[in-house]
């Protein structure tokens, strides 16, 4: 990286390797080991790496700034998933009491037939056998 010192930044940054520093026109080493340069080496203001007409002090304000509206937005989507569910929840209920009640009526409407129906039956076999004004009597 030393060999583009007082060069040009495209020159520089052709390796991905180097750091091209504005304020000194210095091309050097990325430091690998560390997320971003030193300010001994070169200030985050000055520094270009990857393209020259970002700094890394724009980069990481802008890197925030995305990070942070991602975050808020996947915070926004989980609420609105959330409050769908639990309108769900709160809906579902009451279909599932309606659908209820409505059976029951069903049952009772099929229960009282068939007792109708036992009724008539066993009046049919009263009068069949002429023990009417016994069945009307204990009743």
């Amino acid at each position: 990286c030393h060999q583009y010192t007082n060069r040009s930044c495209e020159e520089c940054l052709k390796n991905v390797t180097c750091l091209w520093c504005v304020s000194s026109q210095e091309c050097v080493e990325y430091p690998v080991r560390r997320i971003l340069p030193p300010s001994d080496l070169c200030e985050l203001r000055s520094a270009r790496w990857g393209v020259c007409w970002v700094n890394f002090e724009a980069l990481i304000i802008a890197m925030s700034v995305v990070g942070g509206m991602i975050l808020i937005m996947l915070g926004v989507c989980c609420c609105c998933c959330c409050r769908k569910k639990s309108k769900k929840q709160v809906s579902e209920p009451d279909k599932d009491d309606e659908r209820a009640a409505r059976e029951r009526e069903k049952r009772r409407v099929r229960q009282e037939e068939r007792r109708a129906e036992m009724k008539s039956r066993h009046d049919e076999i009263r009068r069949k056998y002429g023990t009417v004004a016994y069945a009307r009597a204990a009743n």
